[in-house]
């Protein structure tokens, strides 16, 4: 299902006006005495676990802190192979394959280009071929994103664009989705797989996206530029990347003959959970 470019642009802005909105009122304190009826309410709504909560309800003073909340201690265990891939968020799998000749699968029948997710010539190249799964987080889920290998990040590059939802259903209506909506595309270089994309991408509701290691997507959306994020940090498998506000997508591609990965389309995963393993080889 596509749209004219005026109805694409009205579409556009619709989006970035709810999520402004949701943004605004996810940021609202609210009386601490309200806290944890609101936020019980929500998880039976969504089905989310408050028993994996860092903090007592309480202490969240907004939608928005319990949107991102961390994990208690002990709540998820990151695989201890040292081969080992790890999932970095929590979600479901909603595709999973090889880039070949750089196209990824948004749903049946619905593929799109690395290329014009990363936005880089240079590193789709770099990744074409590869091993990619993209992981959909719904409000249920824990938001937090962590590096799926020891690695070191080498940038951050935001990149604007639509607020589309990108729940499956509406994935399978319109094209190029993932490569066309708001996302933050973090580069990885690590010393098991080489490059490493990881790409958050936003969508209705969730406009904006936190960064442990540099602004959120809210404060650069104003400028309607690309923005990069030089960086040199070295990061375990596990350590946090950042954060959504409610839930979304995550995708990542790596480089080929250096990552295979397990599992299938609709597949719940956790944080932690094994889901592919480092491969030796790769282009030189």
């Amino acid at each position: 299902m596509e749209f004219s470019k005026p109805a694409n642009k009205r579409r556009a802005r619709a989006g970035a006006t709810y999520s402004a909105l949701v943004g605004l009122a996810a940021g609202k304190a609210l009386p601490a005495r309200l806290r944890p009826l609101a936020y019980r309410a929500f998880a039976r709504a969504v089905g989310a676990n408050l028993d994996e909560c860092e903090l007592d309800l309480c202490e969240y003073e907004s939608l928005g802190d319990f949107f991102t909340r961390g994990l208690r201690e002990g709540a998820r265990t990151i695989d201890s192979d040292l081969r080992s891939i790890v999932s970095p968020c929590d979600g479901v799998v909603a595709a999973l394959g090889t880039a070949t000749e750089g196209a990824l699968v948004q749903a049946k029948g619905k593929n799109y280009r690395l290329a014009d997710l990363v936005a880089d010539d240079d590193l789709a190249a770099l990744l074409e071929d590869g091993a990619y799964t993209t992981i959909y987080l719904s409000p249920r889920d824990y938001h937090r994103v962590h590096a799926p290998v020891d690695a070191r990040i080498e940038s951050y590059d935001y990149l604007p664009g639509y607020l589309w939802p990108v729940n499956p259903r509406l994935a399978n209506r319109r094209d190029g989705l993932l490569a066309r909506n708001e996302r933050v595309v973090i580069r990885l270089n690590s010393p098991q797989v080489g490059r490493v994309a990881v790409v958050m991408v936003g969508a209705a509701g969730v406009g904006n996206i936190r960064l442990t290691r540099g602004p959120d997507s809210a404060e650069l959306r104003a400028a309607g530029e690309r923005h990069r994020v030089e960086l040199d940090l070295t990061v375990k498998r596990g350590d946090e990347l950042g954060a959504f506000r409610l839930g979304s997508t995550v995708v990542m591609v790596f480089e080929p003959n250096r990552a295979e990965l397990a599992g299938e389309v609709g597949q719940a995963v956790q944080f932690g959970q094994r889901i592919g393993r480092t491969m030796s080889g790769g282009r030189a």
